[in-house]
């Protein structure tokens, strides 16, 4: 590390030197520009500004690969932060091609644009000074909060078209996941924070903490709603309602998890990790009660209901952890 003298010059104006081996490496010169962006914990980061800053580029080569395992490697290309995926192939099967498709929908950014019968070229048109994480994480706890209450409505009513509402509503959780990820990946390899004026890298660092923990109860939500087609008969009017209670106070949890995190309150964050344990009770009263129930499938699929219940009051339990590692790391 570098240390510079801070000096004063004209009465009022205070100058530093830049590093030169720095200055050199990021092609900084006599008249070049730089941002300066103050930072929440008191830091100054120096960025410089380039007009036509260098394009990454990643290509793959999708000979041999389908279903999955293209899948995977188009995620890896997208989470590397890339500008530009060029896919090649002796022959790209229509097959491949549809999954490409299927993959630039479901990622935010990505558009092809070139094709043919050996290359798709795909460009990230996204700005990233356009994405605030602290917006992007609530709306994944937005998303994931509509999904699980209307999952539990699904189930209620037998709602199949509801059920598959709230399994495509999980395409965009996963979207926003993917997308905190990449933005994240690229500031730890020293790109500029895209909302630096609001959020620090300590805070960019919790917020895709808790994204994780979302997208995993957006996922539960999505298990709960398949459940829906697998209901021969409605449940139950007694533990139905069981199910509605458990269901409200685990996403309560949730409710309350993410406005600690947001407003770094330590002591809500706590009573959010003591009711998870106090939770514990009723999932085990609400587990007794359906396996008195006679049909062995619906037993099976509400067991699935409950498991997915209990799983998001413990994801909440985990935001409210980082929200207290969140709070605390600020008073350092």
């Amino acid at each position: 590390m570098e240390t510079r003298k801070v000096q004063q010059t004209g009465g009022s104006t205070y100058i530093i030197s830049l590093p030169k081996t720095w200055a050199d490496k990021v092609g900084i010169k006599t008249g070049s520009r730089v941002s300066l962006q103050p930072q929440p914990d008191g830091k100054l980061v120096i960025d410089p500004i380039h007009d036509a800053p260098p394009t990454r580029k990643i290509q793959i080569d999708v000979t041999g690969s389908m279903g999955d395992a293209l899948i995977r490697d188009m995620i890896a290309a997208y989470l590397a932060g890339s500008d530009i995926i060029e896919v090649k192939a002796d022959r790209i099967l229509a097959e491949q091609k549809n999954i490409i498709r299927s993959m630039c929908y479901k990622l935010i950014g990505p558009e092809i644009i070139e094709e043919t019968a050996k290359k798709v070229v795909i460009q990230d048109l996204l700005n990233p000074d356009e994405i605030s994480i602290k917006k992007s994480v609530r709306r994944m706890y937005l998303i994931s909060n509509s999904m699980h209450i209307d999952a539990i409505k699904a189930i209620k009513t037998r709602d199949a078209d509801l059920a598959l509402d709230v399994d495509q509503r999980d395409d965009d959780v996963d979207r926003l996941f993917l997308l905190i990820s990449k933005q994240f990946r690229s500031i730890l390899r020293g790109a500029r924070l895209p909302d630096a004026a609001e959020t620090s890298i300590d805070e960019y660092h919790d917020l895709r903490m808790a994204a994780g923990p979302i997208e995993r109860i957006a996922d539960h939500a999505r298990k709960i709603a398949k459940v829906t087609t697998t209901l021969n008969e409605s449940i139950p009017d007694d533990i139905m309602e069981m199910i509605e209670s458990t269901s409200e106070m685990s996403r309560k949890i949730v409710e309350d998890a993410i406005d600690a995190l947001y407003n770094s309150d330590v002591e809500l964050a706590n009573q959010v990790i003591d009711r998870v344990a106090r939770m514990s009770s009723m999932v085990n009263k609400l587990n007794a009660a359906t396996l008195k129930i006679k049909s062995y499938g619906a037993v099976v699929a509400l067991g699935t209901v409950v498991d997915s219940i209990d799983r998001t009051a413990d994801y909440g339990s985990n935001i409210a952890e980082i929200a207290i590692n969140s709070a605390m790391s600020r008073n350092v």
